[in-house]
């Protein structure tokens, strides 16, 4: 008999073990990279003319023009231009190389 109320109680606990692993994985995994992703967006939105950027790819210059299409007119070198998407704008390195200034 105490085998059997044994049994059938190790069967609730693997639902519950289950559901609070997905609720660790929502708050250390999930929920951040979401809030970084909004941020990341945010920032790409705000950037202006006139303000110096690192790409993610690692290319530094200023930006000259703000594109209606979503791109960027980036000087690199004197009278030299290039055009970015914004979302190749780093948030992390531009901040960093503000902070280095």
């Amino acid at each position: 008999m105490t085998t059997l109320l044994q049994a059938s109680g190790g069967g609730m606990i693997q639902p519950l073990f289950l559901i609070g692993m997905v609720v660790v994985m929502y708050f250390f995994m999930i929920r951040p990279q979401a809030k970084k992703a909004k941020e990341q967006k945010k920032f790409s939105e705000s950037i202006q003319a006139g303000e110096e950027i690192v790409t993610t790819s690692g290319i530094h210059g200023k930006i000259n023009r703000v594109n209606d299409d979503g791109t960027l007119k980036v000087e690199v070198a004197s009278n030299t231009y290039m055009t970015f998407e914004r979302a190749a704008v780093s948030m992390e390195l531009t901040t960093a190389a503000r902070k280095k200034a």
